[in-house]
């Protein structure tokens, strides 16, 4: 198994409408960051994502430096790691990244509804402890 990442990153057009809708909820305008927080929302999930091809089919693309940004190294250790000790069956880290993150993308959009807003988000991230 590959575990190399690629160069750029590229989502499709259902995950581009999904991030548009993202954008309007929780005010943050940048796809590199939502697609962040999709990516940590899918690996914080244990169950695994589904091993699919996925269609690049939108005008979003942006390189994996784009992408991680300073958390370059923390997002390859993570995905790395859950490649190699899930038994998901991916063949290269680049499959892994792009299954994460549609899934991710699809659970918060899902999870996220019009009327919610960045704190939305944030207690999605930082569960707040019962009184």
């Amino acid at each position: 198994m590959s575990l190399e990442l690629p160069t750029s990153v590229r989502i499709s057009q259902q995950a581009k409408d999904q991030l548009i809708k993202l954008k309007r909820i929780t005010g943050i305008k940048q796809w590199n960051v939502l697609c962040r927080w999709a990516l940590c929302t899918s690996l914080a999930d244990p169950t695994p994502p589904l091993v699919r091809s996925i269609s690049a089919d939108s005008n979003v693309e942006m390189s994996w430096r784009t992408f991680a940004g300073p958390l370059d190294a923390a997002f390859t250790a993570l995905l790395a790691h859950r490649v190699t000790t899930s038994g998901e069956g991916f063949e290269n880290l680049g499959d892994a990244l792009n299954s994460h993150l549609h899934r991710g993308i699809g659970q918060l959009a899902g999870l996220l509804q019009n009327g919610d807003d960045i704190t939305t988000l944030v207690d999605l991230a930082v569960p707040q402890a019962s009184a």
